[in-house]
This record gives structure tokens, sequence and C-alpha cells, in this order.
């Protein structure tokens, strides 16, 4: 009896040996595969191979459909970041300490595959881990991972295959230098500094004008102090109709407007102020007394008559408005 369990034991680690031994065989492979051309390209025959039970190692498979005919968007804008993640891990584990092969199996090469999954959707993401060995998991089934919110980062899918792998190398991603847009990005730079160079003689009286500025900024005063964004957020009407076959061209209250009321208020506004500026700037300037003071009879009745029709403004914007000014 116990030469029959002493044979049996033996049997059973001679067996176990063998088996370790396979899996690191088809390990070294596919590692030495996994090296030269990151990520592993599979098909139906190669996926099952590489996930078939025992194994000693970890795979991730990313199941995608590249192919235009297939209308997966998703997929062909997550592919290079996969590629970035596959090359990541040859460079930062080349000794493949990790254990760890990460895979590629398009639907066009992995019909049978994607029936016996029962895939409708693609990408996804298939985690298989060890079976055997020191990090074997009681549960061998695969770890999916869907992309339920669109396209993922490299950074993103790298650290959730981390987070399933045992303790080991954890390498960096590695994004390759774009020599292209970086190449653009100077030219661009060197493009501008030389337009600035020859250009600085003539923009930079303009830019420090004040004139300009100050023409600028009363121009957009103007603009929003009269209800511009008002109009672009309650997206109001230009104008309407009275009701009785014309056209109002103020709405009534405080709360609303029309398109046409904002430019008739802001060229109020700027008649105001322009009036303002000359009766303060341009009109003490003048040599000439009786130019002078027939400026100052004009500019003030601008500003009365201006004043005048504002307030009718707020009285048709509200009825109970106190305020008035002849002639309006």
């Amino acid at each position: 009896m116990k030469l029959s369990l002493t044979v049996v034991f033996g049997l059973l680690t001679l067996l176990s040996a063998a088996a370790n031994t396979k899996t690191a065989g088809k390990l070294e492979q596919y590692h030495a595969k996994f090296l030269s051309n990151p990520p592993l390209k599979l098909d139906d025959a190669t996926y099952e191979r590489l996930t078939a039970t025992p194994r000693e190692y970890t795979v991730a498979v990313l199941l995608t459909a590249l192919e235009a005919r297939f209308g997966c968007k998703l997929c062909r804008d997550f592919q290079p970041e996969w590629d970035v993640v596959g090359k990541s891990w040859v460079k930062g584990d080349k000794k493949g300490d990790s254990r760890l092969i990460l895979g590629t199996l398009d639907f066009a090469n992995g019909r049978g595959t994607f029936q016996k999954l029962m895939l409708q959707t693609a990408p996804v993401m298939m985690l298989f881990p060890p079976t055997i060995g020191p990090h074997a998991k009681r549960d061998a089934q695969a770890i999916r991972y869907d992309f339920t919110t669109g396209p993922q980062s490299a950074e993103q899918v790298n650290d959730w295959i981390i987070r399933h792998l045992p303790e080991g190398p954890r390498p960096p991603i590695y994004r390759p230098i774009n020599y292209m847009r970086l190449f653009t990005i100077i030219t661009t730079i060197l493009g501008l500094v030389s337009f600035f160079s020859v250009a600085a003689p003539y923009l930079i009286p303009i830019i420090q004008n004040r004139n300009i500025w100050a023409a600028i900024s009363l121009i957009t005063i103007l603009l929003f102090t009269s209800g511009h964004m008002f109009n672009h957020i309650r997206k109001v009407p230009y104008v309407a109709g009275d009701g009785k076959g014309g056209i109002s061209y103020f709405a009534g209250g405080f709360s609303n407007q029309f398109g046409l009321e904002t430019q008739i208020v802001a060229a109020m506004y700027g008649t105001l102020s322009f009036a303002t500026i000359a009766l303060a700037l341009k009109v003490p300037r003048m040599a000439d007394p009786k130019k002078q003071q027939i400026a100052v009879f004009v500019w003030g009745a601008v500003v009365f008559a201006m004043y005048s029709f504002l307030l009718s403004v707020f009285r048709v914007k509200n009825g109970g408005y106190p305020f008035h000014l002849p002639p309006f």
C-alpha cells in the first residue's frame, strides 16, 4: 500500500514538473514574439493556445474590430493607445519578470473566438490570470474590461492591468516623441518670432495707442451694457408684432427685450458717450469762441434729446416709471 502511494505521488510530481516545463516553454516562446512585435497579433488558433490551461503567466488580450467595414470608431481610436501599452511593457520589462503577455485579436482573424465568447460589441479586453504556480488564482475565469465610458488612455488601461498582477515590475507608460508635432511647433514659433521682429515697428505704435484702446473699451462696454449677452443666452426674437399689424421695437418689462431693442439702446448710449466726450475734450480746444458756443449748444441739445428718448424707453419698459423729459 505504501509502495502504491509512493508511486502515485511520484507520478503526480513528474506530471506537475512536465506541465510546468511545458508552460514555461510556451511563455518563453510567446514572450520572444512579444518582444519583437508588441502587442502580439493573434488569430483563433494562437488565442486558444495562449489562453489554454494550465498557464503560469498572465495574458491580456484586446478583442477589437479595426477594419473600416465594421464601423468601430472606438476600436480605431484606442488601438494606438494599446500599442503604447505594449511597447511600454517591452521597454520596461524586457526579461519578462512580470510573466505578462499582451495580445490583440482582430475580428477579421478571430470570428470563431468572438462567436464563442458571444461578443456583440468591441473593443473588449480580457485578462487571464495564471492557473498554476505561486501566483495562481482560485478563480481562473477571465477578467473583462469594457469600454463603457468611451476611449481610454494608455495610462488608464495600464493601471487596470497592474491592479490584477502579482508583485513584480510595474513599467510606466513611455510615449514616443512626436517629431512631426515638435517640428511643427518649432517652425510655428520661429515664424511668429520672425513676423513680430519685422512687424514690430508698425504694430507697437498701434498697440500703444491710447485712443484705439479707449475706442475698443467703449465699444465693448456699450455692447454688453445694452444686453448683447442677454440675447445670446435667452435666444430672444429680433422684433415682434404689436397685435395691430405693426412692429414692437421694445419689449414690455425689464426682464424682456428684443434684438433690435438692444441695437437701439446701444446706439443711444453710444451717442450720449460721444456727445459727452466731445463736450469734455473737443469743445474746450476750439479756438473760435463763436464756434465753441455753437458746439456747446449743439452737443448739449444732443445729450438732452437722447436722455429724453431714453426716459421714454424706460416708460415703455415699465408704465409706472415716474420721470420724463420733453419732447419725448
